[in-house]
């Protein structure tokens, strides 16, 4: 199956998403190569990066699950690079 690599950068204002959210990245965990989160205390959000390498449609499927979610925007942006399949296969 072809994957692609892309990342997903992702602001939390409601806290209350915070919990859904954690649940959507875990069911997606096959696919998530990395993960940063920054919590800006001053501004009163949480910053996190996904790192991921996934077949189109996951990709799509998360950042469509993530946008859903109230207080949480989500924009993804894809490389050029597909491959075979993901190193975790």
């Amino acid at each position: 199956m072809e994957t692609r690599v892309a990342v997903i950068s992702i602001i939390v204002e409601q806290t209350e998403s915070v919990e859904r959210l954690n649940a959507i990245l875990h069911e997606y965990g096959e696919y998530i190569i990395g993960r940063m989160g920054l919590p800006y205390r001053a501004c009163g959000i949480n910053i996190i990066c996904i790192a991921v390498d996934a077949p189109q449609d996951a990709i799509s499927a998360l950042s469509g699950k993530i946008g859903k979610l109230p207080g949480v925007t989500g924009k993804t942006a894809y490389s050029s690079v597909t491959h075979g399949g993901s190193e975790t296969e």
